[in-house]
This record gives C-alpha cells, sequence and structure tokens, in this order.
C-alpha cells in the first residue's frame, strides 16, 4: 500500500481506538459495512457522503480521495478483482452518482462485487436539482439498485445490500437519502455485530458430471478455456486438463491463470497468437470453465471447428448457451465441476496423453506468445514499432508486476506482450469498452497488491480523457509505469473507418506532449522514440520510484492492429 496511504491508516487507528457508537443512520450504516469487512473505499466527498464516508474511516477502512466519481467507481472495480475483497464506491446524490455510471456500469457488467454508496435526496425534496431517479439509473447499467428506507431497517438493508454483492456477484448501488442519514438511532442498534456467512458454491449435479466426462473420454483434441467464473478454480482445472491430455488457455479477464503450465496456449481470441488461433480450431473438444464462449474469446465462433463439441460451466443457467449453441451446460461452480469430472475419470480409469505430449510443449513455447512470433519493425526515426517497444518493455520491468489496459487500438500489446505472474496480475476493465478507465484500473489495482509494480498500457486519448487521477497517483506515491502508446488519434477509429482525410479530422489531433504534462502533475515524464530511449525506464526502476514514471511512446502506425480486425467483425 503506498506510503502515504498507509500513514493515514495510522492516524486513523491511533485516533479512533474504539470509534464512537453510531449517533445517526450514517454512521450506523458506515459501521454495518466496516463489521462486514469492506475492504477500501474510493470516492469524492461532497456534503452528502461526508458523513458515512468517515465513519467507514473511523472503522478502520482505508479511504483514497478521488479526482472524479468515475474514477472512484473504475478504482473500487479493479481493487475488488485484485484483492478478492468488496471494494465501496462513495458519492454525492445526483451528480456525484450520475458522475460514476460508467464506472458502475464497467463493474456491473463484469459481475465485481462492489457497494456503490451513494447519498439520495430526501423524500420531501423532489424540487431538487439533485432529484434524480437513482434507482433507475443503476438498474439502466445493470447494477442493483438498494436503498435505506428507514432508520430501524438500516442494517437490515446494509446486510442485504452486502449479502447481494457478495453471493450474488453483484455491483450494487445503495442509496442513503440525506433525511434518513440524519435519523438518530438507538444504542442498541450500534452494538449490533453482522456478519455474512461465505456463498455456498453451486454443486454440479451427477448426470452434468458424468455426461462431461463422457465427452472427455472420447475426445482427442480437447482445450479447456477458463474465464473470469473460472478464476478461482485454476489448480482444479489443471489437475483435470492433465488426467485428461487438454490443453489448456484463457479468456482475456482471466489471463495468468495457467502461467507456468507448459501446456498454456495463452489468450484465446482476438489477441491470440497465430498458433494458439489454430491450435483451438483444431480442437475435437472445447469445455469453458466460467467463461461466456463470446465473440470476443471465440473470435466470432471462427475459433470453434465443424466437427468440435462444446461444453459451458457455469453458476448461472441463463448464462449456458446465451451466446452460441453448446452440446452440454453444466450448471455448477467451476472447481468443484473439474474436481467432480477427475474423480469419475479417476474411477473409470480413464487417463490420456492427447496433446499434452514433449513435442506440443516445445512448439508452444516457441510459438504460443506473441513474444516470439517474427513481425519485422515498423519503426521510423520519429516513432516505435508498438511491439518492439513491448517486447523490450516486458524484458526490462520486473516480472512480480500488475498489468492493467485501457482500450484502444494498441490494447493488444501491453495484453499479450506484457507477461504477468498469475490471474491476479492482469486486470483487464473492458467488459463496457470505455476508453480512459485504464489509469483508475491501474490505481486501484496498485493499492490492492502494494507488493506488485502496477503497470499500465493506454492510448494517448484514453490517458488524456483520465489524466485528472494521475495526481491521485502522485498524491498517493504509487510507483506506477503507464506506458501510453501515442499515435494523436483514436487509433481504432482511424483504422476501422476505410474513408478519406477529411473525414477522419475528427478523430485525430496534433501531437501532444504527454510526458512533460506529467512532470506538470509531479510525475516523472519519459519521451520515447526508440529503444535507446528505454534507458530512462531503467534508471527510474534503478532510483527511489516515488512518482509515477508516464512513457509518452509515439508510436509508429501498425495500420490496424491483428486484433482490430477480428474485433471489428460484424460491427
Amino acid at each position: 500500500m503506498p506510503a502515504t496511504t498507509k500513514e493515514s491508516a495510522v492516524k486513523t487507528a491511533e485516533h479512533h481506538d474504539e470509534p464512537p457508537a453510531p449517533a445517526n443512520v450514517a454512521e450506523l450504516v458506515g459501521q454495518t459495512l466496516a463489521q462486514l469487512g469492506v475492504g477500501h473505499v474510493f470516492g469524492v466527498v461532497g456534503s452528502g457522503n461526508f458523513v458515512v464516508t468517515n465513519a467507514l474511516r473511523r472503522h478502520g477502512v482505508p479511504f483514497t480521495a478521488a479526482r472524479h466519481e468515475g474514477g472512484a467507481a473504475t478504482m473500487a472495480d479493479a481493487y475488488g478483482r485484485m484483492s478478492g475483497k468488496v471494494g465501496v464506491v462513495s458519492t454525492h446524490q445526483g451528480c456525484g452518482l450520475s458522475n460514476a455510471i460508467t464506472g458502475i456500469g464497467e463493474a456491473a457488467k463484469s459481475r465485481t462485487p462492489m457497494i456503490v454508496l451513494t447519498a439520495d435526496t430526501a423524500a420531501s425534496a423532489v424540487r431538487s436539482n439533485f432529484n434524480i431517479d437513482q434507482d433507475a439509473l443503476a438498474r439502466s447499467v445493470g447494477a442493483i439498485a438498494e436503498r435505506i428506507h428507514t432508520p430501524e431497517s438500516a442494517v437490515a438493508d446494509t446486510l442485504r445490500a452486502f449479502r447481494t454483492a457478495v453471493n450474488e456477484r453483484r455491483t450494487v448501488v445503495l442509496s442513503l437519502p440525506t433525511d434518513i442519514q440524519a435519523a438518530p438511532v438507538s444504542p442498541s442498534q450500534g452494538a449490533a455485530i453482522v456478519s455474512v456467512a461465505a456463498p455456498q458454491a453451486v454443486k454440479p449435479n451427477d448426470e452434468a458430471v458424468h455426461a462431461l466426462a463422457a465427452l472427455i473420454r472420447s475426445a482427442e483434441r480437447p482445450v479447456f478455456i477458463a474465464g473470469r467464473g473460472g478464476r478461482n478454480a485454476g489448480p482444479e482445472i489443471s489437475a483435470l486438463a492433465e488426467a485428461s491430455g487438454a490443453l489448456v488457455a484463457t479468456s482475456a479477464v482471466a489471463h495468468g491463470l495457467f502461467m507456468g503450465d507448459p501446456y498454456n496456449l495463452g489468450i484465446s481470441g482476438g489477441f491470440s497468437s497465430p498458433f494458439t488461433a489454430s491450435t483451438i480450431a483444431d480442437a475435437d473438444l472445447i469445455v469453458g470453465f466460467g467463461c461466456a464462449l463470446n465473440m470476443w474469446t471465440m473470435r466470432h465462433g471462427s475459433l470453434i471447428g465443424p466437427s468440435a463439441r462444446v461444453v459451458q460451466v457455469d453458476v448461472e443457467d441463463s448464462g449456458l448457451g446465451a451466446n452460441r449453441p453448446i452440446d452440454l451446460g453444466v450448471l455448477g461452480d467451476s472447481a468443484q465441476t473439474a474436481a467432480a469430472v477427475l474423480d469419475s475419470l479417476r474411477s473409470s480409469g480413464h487417463r490420456a496423453t492427447g496433446l499434452r505430449t514433449p513435442e506440443m510443449a516445445i512448439t508452444i513455447f516457441e510459438n504460443a506468445r506473441w513474444n516470439t512470433v517474427d513481425t519485422g519493425d515498423i519503426s521510423t526515426p520519429e516513432a516505435i514499432d508498438p511491439r518492439i517497444l513491448s517486447r523490450e518493455l516486458d524484458k526490462i520491468l520486473p516480472a512480480d508486476r500488475i498489468v492493467s489496459v485501457d482500450s484502444g487500438n494498441f490494447m493488444g500489446y501491453p495484453s499479450t506482450y506484457l507477461s504477468v505472474p498469475d490471474e491476479f496480475g492482469f486486470c483487464f476493465t473492458q467488459a463496457f469498452q470505455s476508453i480512459g478507465l485504464g489509469l483508475y484500473s491501474a490505481i486501484g489495482a496498485a493499492i490492492a497488491r502494494p507488493d506488485r509494480l502496477p503497470v499500465l498500457g493506454a492510448g494517448d486519448g484514453g490517458f488524456l480523457m483520465s489524466i485528472s487521477e494521475l495526481e491521485t497517483a502522485v498524491r498517493e506515491r504509487i510507483p506506477l509505469v503507464a506506458i501510453v502508446y501515442n499515435d494523436s488519434a483514436y487509433g481504432a477509429e482511424v483504422h476501422h473507418f476505410t474513408t478519406d482525410e477529411a473525414d477522419l479530422e475528427v478523430v485525430k489531433f496534433p501531437q501532444v506532449d504527454i510526458a512533460t504534462i506529467a512532470r506538470g502533475y509531479g510525475a516523472t515524464g519519459l519521451l520515447v522514440r526508440s529503444v535507446a530511449d528505454l534507458e530512462g525506464v531503467t534508471s527510474w526502476l534503478n532510483g527511489p520510484r516515488d512518482t509515477p514514471l508516464v512513457i509518452d511512446a509515439r508510436i509508429a502506425s501498425d495500420g490496424g492492429a491483428w486484433w482490430l480486425a477480428e474485433a471489428f467483425k460484424g460491427h
């Protein structure tokens, strides 16, 4: 955790060893969430959320002040993904919540367990300019709307919101009307201790387990693909793969799950290397563990061969076959399902080599990562090839890292060239496909895992959209390495639309000196046009790392990244 955050947490503990009993509902809600075990609160504090935010702090929940509510929401989202704890966003009523809505939408679509603790106008304040339909706004982006209804129900309402977030893996917007916030509470309410039991995993039924085991026994070229719902099941899926002769891969959000496995194909989908894509497409059985098997992960279905059998394991019945036809749907937790199927295979005496041969391990080592693919060099005297840039940075930066990625034409480079140590080394807030969330993600991820070097991959458009939070990184003394792939454009649109230059003027911009702007925020700025310029990265790594490093990388045009052509099919 950054030094200033540690110091503030220590000071809070020193001055509030025994927080006073809550005097009002706002303090009671803060105390209740702290007792339930929320991990960190991010927000912009206004009059409507001042009391509840400080109540959380007094009860030991660290707080990070963001410069914009949108930044706070995605920080909390990234924190939750990388820490396994529930992050909290604290906002003012009305405009505070609406400022955060894109980040809330990303978290909701990603099924991140998160609490958005927002003030709301009093029921009588119908003419207030702060008055909006907050419940409808929350539901419009896929979040769950909850609220504190009365002083008497405050604990139960808070508990329900937390339970929904954790047990159903949902983003919950909990509204606190200002009149109810100020209502007094009895000593007995403040003395109550609340907790929530860990959610019970969904156990697959025996019929589905035996059906999946039968498909595995008959397969010659099985591939297992783990998604977000499989991130808790790495050891179980790996053990099943070994017994089944299966290769393993992940969706982008689960990248790093099988790191170190010699039969790991890497990311399935648009980010796949040519070898990985062809190998998955040649599989005769594809099993998705907690994976939606959507158009991104399966390249619009092109990674599913014509004779391949397709199985999907998910904890929600509505998710089974939602994106494409499947041969078998297994309703169950990924870890429990993999373990049960492995038991079934063992009881039948089945163990297959399949694709897990020494020759395949060598081929995967040589061909499954873009770092080993010869792509040439399109660098110019004024700009560096983004592939060369990413490959060299992968060598320079410490291996124990946590990589966050913004959205844009550039995004395939940090996603595929920068290796990560495990599934908690890659933060991919891309369900909503919004640019500008990368810097926020990197800050939240850094606070979740202060033991790792936070690395951001962003385009110039997304970085400039979110640059106010660079001050947050500086203030919190986060040793962030921000790689800005600067092509002075919204590159995805430039390369997607085949039109004349006059039309493209709306997505092209004059050259911006991002390194100098970064220095103005108090960060270290480095201009990079060639591999030689990366000596500045080494110097920063060897120093105290007491300011973020912003790499203004002037990149050569790739004519549209390889993954972009796949992503825009069908758009």
